[in-house]
C-alpha cells in the first residue's frame, strides 16, 4: 500500500506543479441578466464537428442492411477489404458477406484480406495504421473494454457504428444507444475436476488455502485483468460479499483477517461498502493461481481423469472440441455454477467489439459489414456454434439456438450424456450464473488506482 500511496503522492506532485506554471485563468465576466427574465438563459453546448467518417456512419446508422448493402457495392465493387481482429472467424465471415451481398447484385466481386495479431498488438497495430491519411485497415473486432476505451476511442482511432436494424431489436435507436458495438459476449468459467471427492460450492473455495486454478496469466491475456477491476464495481462486490456471508463460519474465520486487512486499501482506492471483499478475493487469487499461457491447455487437464481436485477458470467454448477418450470425458469436469446449491460468482463475460476505422479507405462497406454480422444469423454463423458465444441481437440470438441448440448440446439422442455442454444461455449466466461482465468504462476508471494495487501484488509460482 505504501508503493501504491508514494504513487499517488508523485501524480498529485505533478498535477500541483502544473497547475502552479500554469497563467491564472481571467475572472469571469458576470453576464447581464435577459431582459424580461429573472435569471439568463443558459449557453448552448457547442456543436461537435463530425469527421468525414463520423458523418458517413451517421447517414449510415439510418439506413436498413439492404440499404447499406447498396452503398457497400458502389463503393468496394472490384477493390479489397482489409479487417484486423481478435477473432480469426472474421476471415469466415467475410466470404458469406460478399456472397450476401452479390445476391443484389450478381458482379459484385471484392477480395479480401483478415489479420489476427499474437500477443496483444492489436492495439500497436491500429495505432500505426491511424497514422496515415487512408488507413489500410477498414474495421476491426476487437476485445478488451480498458484498452478500447483509452487508446482506441479517447484518442479518435475508432468510431462507434450502431445498425440500425440491431438497435430496433434491442428496442432502442442509434441516437438512444449509449456505449460500443458488441458483436457477442463470451464467457469464461469455473470449472473443476469431479473425479475425486472435492467439490467446490462457493467462489470463496477457489481462493481457499492451498487452491491452485489454472488460469490464463492476466499479463498475457488482458482481459483477465479486466475481470479483477469489475469485481470492485459495487454490484459484483456485493456479489462477494454475499457468497462471503453464505460459508461456515470455519471458512469465514479463515478469510476474515484478509478482508479486515484489505479495508484501508479499499478506502484508498475509493470503493464502495463491500470493496475490502472485492479486493481480498483479488489477493488471494492474484497470490493463488497456476498461470497458464492458453484456455486449450487448461481445458485439456481437467478433463482427464488424472486431474484429481484440479480446477480452473476458462472459456465456456473450449468443451465443444474435447475428444471422449479412456482417459478423458468431458464427463470428469462439472460447471461449478450449474450446482444447485453453488453460491457466488460463476465467471466472466467479456465482449468482442465492433468498429469502423476512423481513416477507413472503405467505410460504407465496413458498416455494411458490420451490420450483416450483428443483424443476421447467417452473419453471426461464424461463431454460433460455440456455446459460451452470446449475439447481442436477440432476434439473432433466438436463430442460432434454434439452429445449434445450446441449450441442449450434452444431448444425444434425447438421453443427457453430457450435462457440462448444456448452456443455460446469457440471461441465465448474467442473472443466476451472476456472471461477472466487463463494463469498458468502469475499467478504464480503475485501470491506474486498482490495476497499479494489483501490480503491487505477488504472484504465485508453482514449485
Amino acid at each position: 500500500m505504501k508503493k501504491l500511496i508514494a504513487i499517488m503522492l508523485v501524480l498529485c506532485m505533478a498535477l500541483s506543479l502544473a497547475a502552479c506554471a500554469a497563467p491564472a485563468a481571467p475572472a469571469a465576466q458576470e453576464a447581464p441578466e435577459a431582459e424580461g427574465t429573472e435569471e439568463a438563459a443558459a449557453p448552448a453546448e457547442p456543436e461537435v464537428e463530425l469527421t468525414a467518417t463520423q458523418k458517413i456512419i451517421k447517414e449510415a446508422e439510418g439506413m436498413t442492411l439492404e440499404e447499406l448493402a447498396k452503398k457497400a457495392i458502389e463503393e468496394s465493387n472490384g477493390a479489397t477489404f482489409y479487417g484486423v481482429g481478435n477473432s480469426s472467424r472474421g476471415k469466415s465471415a467475410l466470404p458469406l458477406f460478399i456472397e450476401y451481398l452479390q445476391t443484389i447484385d450478381p458482379n459484385y466481386t471484392m477480395e479480401f484480406d483478415w489479420q489476427q495479431p499474437k500477443n496483444n498488438k492489436i492495439f500497436d497495430q491500429l495505432t500505426a495504421d491511424s497514422l496515415k491519411d487512408v488507413g489500410t485497415y477498414a474495421m476491426t473486432l476487437i476485445q478488451d473494454g480498458n484498452q478500447i476505451e483509452s487508446k482506441m476511442v479517447r484518442t479518435g482511432i475508432l468510431d462507434t457504428f450502431i445498425p440500425l436494424d440491431w438497435a430496433a431489436a434491442n428496442g432502442t435507436t442509434p441516437d438512444e444507444y449509449e456505449g460500443y458495438l458488441p458483436l457477442q459476449t463470451l464467457n469464461k468459467v469455473f470449472m473443476f475436476n469431479n473425479t475425486g471427492s472435492k467439490t467446490y460450492k462457493n467462489c470463496w473455495d477457489f481462493v481457499a488455502e492451498g487452491e491452485h486454478g489454472l488460469y490464463m496469466d492476466i499479463d498475457s491475456e488482458i482481459v483477465g485483468k479486466n475481470f479483477l477491476y469489475m469485481l470492485t464495481e459495487d454490484t459484483y462486490a456485493a456479489y462477494l460479499k454475499a457468497a462471503f456471508d453464505a460459508l461456515d463460519a470455519e471458512k469465514q474465520a479463515y478469510f476474515k483477517p484478509v478482508i479486515d486487512e484489505m479495508a484501508a486499501d479499499a478506502a484508498d482506492l475509493g470503493l464502495g461498502a463491500d470493496g475490502a471483499y472485492a479486493l481480498a478475493w483479488i489477493k488471494l487469487w492474484v497470490e493463488s493461481y497456476n498461470a497458464q499461457t492458453d484456455d486449450g491447455p487448461i481445458c485439456n487437464t481437467l478433463v482427464s481423469k488424472s486431474a484429481t481436485d484440479q480446477f480452473g477458470l476458462l472459456v465456456y467454448s473450449k468443451l465443444r472440441s474435447v475428444e471422449e477418450s479412456a482417459g478423458v470425458s468431458k464427463n470428469n469436469i462439472t460447471v461449478a455454477a450449474y450446482q444447485d446449491d453453488y453460491t457466488g460468482i460463476g465467471g466472466y463475460g467479456y465482449c468482442h467489439y465492433l468498429f469502423v476505422t476512423e481513416n477507413s479507405p472503405l467505410p460504407w462497406t465496413a458498416c455494411a459489414f458490420i451490420a450483416y454480422m450483428t443483424c443476421t444469423a447467417d452473419g453471426f454463423s461464424a461463431w454460433g456454434k460455440d456455446m459460451g458465444g452470446y449475439s447481442s441481437n436477440p432476434k439473432v440470438a433466438e436463430e442460432v439456438e434454434a439452429t445449434y441448440h445450446h441449450s441442449q448440446g450434452g444431448y444425444e439422442d434425447g438421453v443427457n450424456v453430457f450435462d457440462c455442454k448444456n448452456d443455460r444461455g446469457f440471461d441465465w449466466w448474467k442473472n443466476d450464473g451472476e456472471l461477472v461482465i466487463e463494463d469498458p468504462e468502469y475499467c478504464a476508471s480503475v485501470a491506474f488506482t486498482v490495476g497499479s494495487w494489483i501490480e503491487m501484488l505477488t504472484k504465485y509460482t508453482e514449485g
